[in-house]
């Protein structure tokens, strides 16, 4: 071996492709030999059939959208796996790399030499009417919850058929004393701040940000208004009047009934999600160019 040649270590890449996408099939099929030369293609998983917890890769490309990026970082299970997205949806928050873009920067991606950002994700357990539970300890809570998921972007309380509002008690960091009527409450993380918490009028928040804000949904009240908070005060939602239909959901991807007098504890999980970053498109330029974010009205011509 002549003197000053790197080794570029073999990279085992999983794909995740979205085939309910019209162009993604399509570009499994280009890109296959353009990864096969510069790594260890595993597979392509296009119907969940690889368990990513215990799958030995080193990297994740997904092709799809947002959703699909939100979806194998719920399937990681907490493992440090970077995860590279290229976008065949609308917005392409998550999965900020164009088709057009992936060649270009996919040898970067190999060696490390990209961006990439620990995006927090949140706990999501659902606590049953009538559990003693002590609500503030995460191991109680696992004990005891019914139902219990992560989440990237966001935790969602909605009141449901028939759409009449409901009664919850909240609490943040277990301080109480706040009684809410209304449609339903969004808790966000930095990354699901863009998401439906900004469309029901919450904050954005940077991803850099080491925080989790609480939008409600319809308050019965001019004074409730969207909050921050840091990520390490724990929120407990005590529901006390429900409707049949009102569901908590996670990610708009996993979702359970809620009874009266459950409990639903949301606190930042144990582990981060690693997004690989794409150089040239920063947050606030993302945020102009896909939702128009401060952009100025047009003079009719």
């Amino acid at each position: 071996m002549s003197r000053g040649l790197s080794i570029i270590p073999t990279m085992r890449l999983l794909v995740v492709a979205n085939l309910s996408k019209p162009k993604v099939e399509p570009a499994v099929k280009a890109l296959r030999p353009f990864l096969e030369e510069r790594v260890e293609l595993i597979g392509v998983d296009s119907s969940h059939q690889y368990d990513l917890a215990t799958l030995n890769m080193d990297g994740i490309l997904v092709l799809g959208g947002d959703g699909t990026l939100i979806s194998v970082a719920r399937r990681l299970k907490g493992r440090q796996t970077p995860i590279m997205g290229v976008n065949y949806g609308r917005l392409g928050f998550l999965a900020n790399f164009t088709p057009d873009e992936i060649q270009g920067y996919f040898d970067k991606f190999i060696i490390g030499a990209l961006p990439m950002s620990h995006r927090l994700m949140l706990q999501v357990s659902l606590v049953p009417n009538g559990a003693k539970c002590d609500l503030m300890d995460p191991k109680a809570v696992a004990k005891s919850a019914r139902f219990s998921e992560t989440s990237l972007n966001d935790a969602v309380v909605t009141s449901g058929p028939p759409f009449r509002m409901i009664e919850i008690d909240l609490s943040i960091g277990g301080e109480t004393g706040v009684s809410y009527f209304g449609d339903g409450l969004i808790i966000a993380t930095p990354s699901g701040s863009t998401a439906y918490n900004v469309s029901a009028g919450g904050p954005i928040l940077s991803p850099h940000v080491d925080g989790i804000c609480l939008t409600p949904i319809c308050p019965h009240s001019l004074a409730f208004r969207p909050v921050v908070f840091g990520s390490r005060s724990t929120v407990v939602v005590s529901t006390k009047r429900v409707n049949a239909g009102t569901t908590l959901v996670c990610d708009g991807q996993g979702s359970t009934r809620i009874e009266a007098g459950d409990s639903i504890v949301i606190r930042r999980a144990d582990h981060d999600v690693l997004i690989v970053e794409n150089p040239d498109t920063g947050q606030w330029r993302s945020l102009a160019e896909k939702l128009g974010w401060a952009k100025t009205p047009r003079y009719q011509r």
